[in-house]
């Protein structure tokens, strides 16, 4: 059982990539604020988790060899295909789909209409589900900011001028990530609620693509062909690398791919790279390279890859030197190679590592 883990850092200068809606304490009628947590050292902008997910599945929409899950909809419910053979999108962004028991005659209509276009669920199984094998957190800054107001004004209509208001922010977001490599391509039979991955439809859709039927965690569950898996999370890691999305680009551009990306494969879940960058004592990212020696220590015999650390120069330069006086070091002290480049280079490498013959047992 592996699972890759790592962290990455999104550098907004000037910013409102998550909106909230309505600002109800703003001085105007029309105004807009930007997602933040409250605490009592101060505000903290975030982007959902759900916002992160969706600019990937946007960019993967564009991806060669990736296949995206089409989205059906009946009145108020909403759902994709939930058939992850066929889709890459469903095997690793999860999915929920279950057989609608209404009566009224217009949702009948709607649903026969939506069964000429999609795969069934089998009426025994009454539902399907997956947990997503691809986990990301909420991107929070690393410190608390003062969140600006900016107005603005419609001033080319005839009349008074029509004036609007919305925040934004500069700071360093942060957030974890993890796949789970054991679940990936991997599809659970059993009838237990959160492994009906597939019904008997699914299954016969799985034995033509090769699955083969095995024990995964003590559950019934088929499992796709190695390349197939291994290609599909390729393609998601190499798509982190270069994330892009974002709300207010027209007025805050920002470069949303990483200023830093952080990967590797351990034995499980955890997440020992979290807390690499946090704020210092004068209120600014700093690098703890104190928490990276320790990761490298304690999960000595869990790290199972080489550690891929993506960091675009002209982001923190200052910080990252401490990171080059720590690599030289780190094979012999902690018996693992340090990899160093652009964030995109080494989701690249990182990518081409899990395809790699070598990597066969972490998708186990």
């Amino acid at each position: 059982m592996s699972h890759v883990t790592g962290v990455l850092v999104v550098d907004a200068p000037a910013s409102a990539l998550n909106n909230a809606g309505a600002d109800e304490e703003a001085r105007t009628d029309n105004a807009v604020a930007v997602k933040s947590i409250r605490t009592p050292e101060g505000r903290f902008p975030y982007v959902s988790a759900q916002a992160v997910r969706f600019w990937l599945r946007t960019a993967l929409a564009q991806t060669a060899g990736w296949t995206s899950s089409p989205v059906f909809r009946e009145t108020k419910v909403a759902y994709t295909d939930a058939e992850p053979t066929l889709y890459s999108e469903d095997d690793l962004f999860g999915y929920m789909r279950a057989a609608s028991k209404s009566k009224d005659t217009a949702k009948a209509e709607k649903r026969k209409e939506i069964a000429g276009k999609s795969t069934p669920v089998d009426e025994e199984v009454g539902e399907v589900t997956r947990v997503s094998p691809f986990r990301v957190g909420t991107m929070v800054a690393t410190a608390p900011v003062r969140i600006t107001a900016d107005f603005g004004t419609m001033a080319r209509a005839e009349g008074d001028p029509v004036p609007h208001e919305h925040q934004f922010y500069r700071g360093h977001l942060k957030a974890p990530l993890g796949i789970d490599l054991t679940c990936a391509g991997t599809f659970f039979s059993s009838k237990r609620v959160g492994y009906k991955n597939i019904d008997s439809n699914r299954v016969e859709s799985a034995k033509k693509a090769g699955a083969t039927s095995l024990k995964v965690r003590g559950f019934d569950a088929w499992r796709l062909p190695l390349e197939t898996r291994s290609a599909r999370v390729g393609a998601l890691v190499r798509a982190i690398g270069k994330l892009e999305g974002g709300a207010k680009q027209t007025l805050h551009l920002t470069d949303t791919a990483p200023s830093v990306l952080v990967l590797g494969v351990l034995k499980h879940g955890n997440q020992p790279f979290l807390r690499l960058f946090e704020e210092g004592d004068s209120g600014l990212t700093v690098f703890r390279e104190d928490v990276l020696e320790e990761a490298l220590r304690v999960f000595k015999d869990d790290l199972q890859s080489d550690l891929y650390i993506g960091w675009a120069k002209g982001f923190l330069d200052s910080e990252r030197r401490k990171l080059d006086a720590l690599v030289a070091d780190a094979a012999r002290t902690h018996g693992r190679t340090i990899h160093v480049g652009h964030p995109r280079e080494m989701a690249e490498a990182f990518a081409k590592a899990l395809e790699s013959k070598a990597a066969e047992t972490w998708f186990e």
